[in-house]
């Protein structure tokens, strides 16, 4: 495997509870467990990208606090390169509260603190390291022009450009043209191409959609449901691996990540479309973020066994 994976998103500290449904609008419902774990959307790929094989660099911004401390000391654990993690002294590091029920559906509220504060001018000046990445995956927990400027420098020097677009809203057409893979999920699609999706029919028509405005592959995922690969000749529907989930937090991330190790890994995007939807499926099957992601090892047996149950029956 040769280049790196440069990372730009968010990093926040998970306070998950469980419990047998999600509360509605100002109800109040008892929990089961809580979980204080590892998260943010950027920070969740980079883990997962790093337990994939990939050699990872992470640029975010975190606090001077107790939780910004905890999550360095942890991507420096995964073997993450942090020296571009930014600190800053007066805001908090990000915060997310996670509601997760009996099917493993959730519901998160996220108070962004210092992922805010990571502004195009800091990115500006890690021009180098992007320019020399492979791949730049990022996201869309931190401020959106921290993020086109990102992508217009990695676009400049012919980096491969993933997007998550997640929060999703409708994008300009001028960052859709640089974006060689974006990855939203079901909802993000509707919000990014203004189309209601009621069937396949209507997936396919999103999804072409943004490869016409000069994306070359857009993958949808649809949770339980699979997801979808559009590209200019082919739209195909990746069926679901069967596993019991327990929590879905970050099973969207830790795809982004692990599609990104893959590629990296000079597979093409339909098996490393495979190979991603595996380690989300793995990482469905434990509670957590960061936590959940699997490692290649993990994700390679979970393949064959799948394989070997295909041939089987």
């Amino acid at each position: 495997m040769s280049g790196k994976i440069v990372v730009v998103g968010s990093s926040n500290t998970d306070l998950t509870i469980k419990m047998n449904k999600l509360p509605k609008l100002g109800e109040t419902v008892i929990g089961k467990d809580y979980l204080r774990s590892l998260g943010g959307k950027g920070a969740n790929q980079a883990v997962a990208a790093a337990r994939a094989g990939a050699p990872v660099m992470f640029i975010t911004k975190m606090g001077s606090d107790e939780f910004g401390n905890e999550a360095l000391k942890n991507f420096n654990s995964e073997g993450i390169d942090t020296k571009n993690i930014l600190i800053d002294e007066k805001l908090k590091s990000g915060l997310a509260m996670i509601w997760v029920d009996d099917k493993g559906e959730n519901s998160i509220a996220v108070a962004s603190g210092a992922n805010a504060n990571l502004m195009p001018a800091e990115i500006i000046e890690k021009t180098n390291e992007i320019k020399s990445a492979s791949i730049l995956l990022t996201q869309l927990e931190i401020p959106y022009e921290t993020v086109k400027t990102a992508i217009e420098i990695a676009h400049k020097n012919n980096v491969k450009v993933i997007l998550n677009p997640a929060p999703a809203f409708q994008l300009p057409d001028e960052l859709l043209r640089m974006i060689n893979i974006i990855t939203p999920n079901i909802h993000e699609l509707e919000a990014l191409t203004n189309i209601r999706l009621n069937d396949e029919n209507d997936i396919k028509l999103a999804a072409q959609l943004l490869n016409e405005k000069g994306i070359e592959y857009v993958i949808v995922t649809y949770g339980s449901k699979g997801s979808y690969l559009s590209c200019k000749n082919e739209f195909i529907h990746v069926h679901p691996f069967k596993v019991k989930a327990i929590d879905t937090t970050a099973a969207g991330d830790i795809l982004n990540g692990a599609l990104a190790a893959a590629l990296l890994d000079n597979k093409m995007v339909k098996e490393s479309l495979m190979f991603a939807s595996a380690a989300a499926a793995i990482s469905v099957t434990r509670m957590g973020a960061q936590i959940s992601a699997p490692y290649k090892n993990d994700i390679i047996e979970f393949l064959t066994k799948k394989a070997m149950e295909v041939t089987v029956s």
